[in-house]
């Protein structure tokens, strides 16, 4: 009888360590990583292990369920060595050892330490960490093989981490799962996902194209710099040499408002720049950037050539949307001021402004009225940018959005005196800009 209750302590004891486990299982499947790391910086004990765990987490998982597995296994093993002693009916014994360690495996392993460890995630897990820690680098390697035995007999691909790891697909159909609940919003849902696509996003997805860039050419002086800054809206402006492929810096308009000559020449003043390669994971840029300290950098091509610019408000409208200004309003397609002018949004269709003024406008390869000036000016329109075509001049005016888009076009019909007489006198497009952008 003394060997029994010998045997009965011995699963109790690997019954409450397969419990440990579990809660602690399921405590290091809530915490986060950001959370660990601040733990960590206050000192906090056991948070440079945590640290540790939450960068390589799927390992020691895997060894976590092989302790409670191996623990749970081994105590309904000697729980059925004691049923067969004390009976002799072999079905009586089979099926007393099945009913109480079911019960005993949902309850005291499943439901009570998981909950415990959801309840009470971060001081479980800083608690813990030293052990489980130790645990890893002692028995990671045996949980390994175990994993690739597996996966040798399981018909298909497997998983080199093991399954029991969260998957994103997991936690996609959790996200999923707690919107139908209620307890995840649409926008909420959708933020989420964009989190996951931002590894699938490169780069050259989210910059702003090369024949959208606002810069300033490096022989322009400080004064002028900063007009433009002024007039485009932007902090931070690329500086060219010879084309857009010569990248030499950027100019920020604090240091230019701060200079004392004005005269200085922008290439004095201007800051180095970093340069990426538009197939560059926006996930990874977004760590460099942050890291580096810097919001914007240069998109190169394969070839090396300057493909766009990215900032880091390109990157975090991947994840929140459209960043807009407060003042930004729903503005009407078209508004009359009077009989011979008229404000329209700048994506107006290109075939409704010919309509509303009668006129025949050159035939470009653009659809917009935003378009149709840029194409005029041969530069990204600014606010107060002016250009002449069929009949018409056409205002660029103010801005919406952070990319500082042209947001409406004044429309002007001009006398048919300065379209005739007039026309030699006229300046031209390119000499009513004394700065080139």
């Amino acid at each position: 009888m003394g060997f029994a209750y010998t045997l009965l302590a011995t699963a109790v004891a690997l019954i409450f360590v397969a419990g440990l486990a579990a809660m602690v299982d399921s405590a290091l499947t809530t915490v986060s990583p950001a959370r660990s790391a601040e733990l960590a910086e206050q000192r906090r004990r056991g948070a440079a292990a945590l640290v540790r765990i939450t960068g390589d987490l799927p390992k020691h998982l895997n060894l976590l369920i092989l302790l409670r597995v191996a623990c749970e296994a081994t105590a309904i093993a000697l729980v059925a060595v004691v049923a067969f002693r004390a009976w002799d009916a072999f079905w009586l014994a089979i099926g007393l050892t099945a009913a109480v360690m079911t019960v005993v495996s949902f309850v005291v392993i499943g439901v009570g330490p998981r909950t415990l460890g959801r309840q009470h995630a971060y001081p479980i897990a800083l608690a813990s960490a030293g052990p489980v820690y130790l645990l890893g680098t002692a028995l990671g390697p045996l949980a390994r093989l175990l994993i690739l035995v597996g996966n040798a007999v399981t018909p298909g691909r497997g998983f080199r981490e093991g399954p029991f790891a969260t998957s994103q697909i997991e936690i996609r159909e959790m996200v999923d799962a707690a919107e139908a609940s209620g307890t995840v919003d649409h926008d909420e849902r959708d933020m989420i996902e964009s989190v996951f696509a931002l590894g699938e996003t490169v780069a050259r997805e989210v910059m702003v194209p090369r024949t959208a860039m606002v810069w300033v050419s490096a022989e322009l002086t400080a004064e002028e710099a900063k007009q433009v800054a002024l007039r485009s809206g932007f902090s931070r402006i690329p500086v060219v040499g010879e084309d857009l492929d010569d990248v030499r810096g950027v100019a920020y308009l604090k240091d230019l408002a701060r200079l004392d000559d004005a005269a200085q020449p922008v290439a004095e003043v201007m800051r180095s720049v970093s340069f990426v390669p538009d197939s560059k994971p926006v996930d990874d840029l977004l760590r460099e950037m942050q890291t580096a300290r810097t919001h914007i950098a240069m998109v190169v091509d394969e070839y090396g050539g300057t493909a766009g610019l990215v900032t880091i408000e390109d990157i975090l409208e991947e994840i929140v949307g459209e960043i807009t200004d407060e003042y930004d309003d729903e503005l009407p397609p078209v508004a009359w001021l009077d009989d011979r002018s008229a404000r329209v949004t700048a994506r107006l269709a290109v075939d409704d402004l010919a309509e509303l003024f009668g006129v025949d406008p050159p035939e470009v390869d653009v659809d917009t009225v935003a378009g149709l000036l840029a194409h005029e000016l041969g530069k990204v329109p600014l606010a107060g940018d002016r250009a002449v075509l069929a009949g018409l001049e056409l205002t660029a005016e103010g801005t919406v959005g952070r990319r500082n888009r042209i947001e409406t076009v004044r429309v002007s019909r001009l006398p048919e005196a300065d379209d005739t007489a007039g026309s030699d006198a006229a300046p031209t497009n390119d000499e009513r800009h004394s700065i080139n952008v």
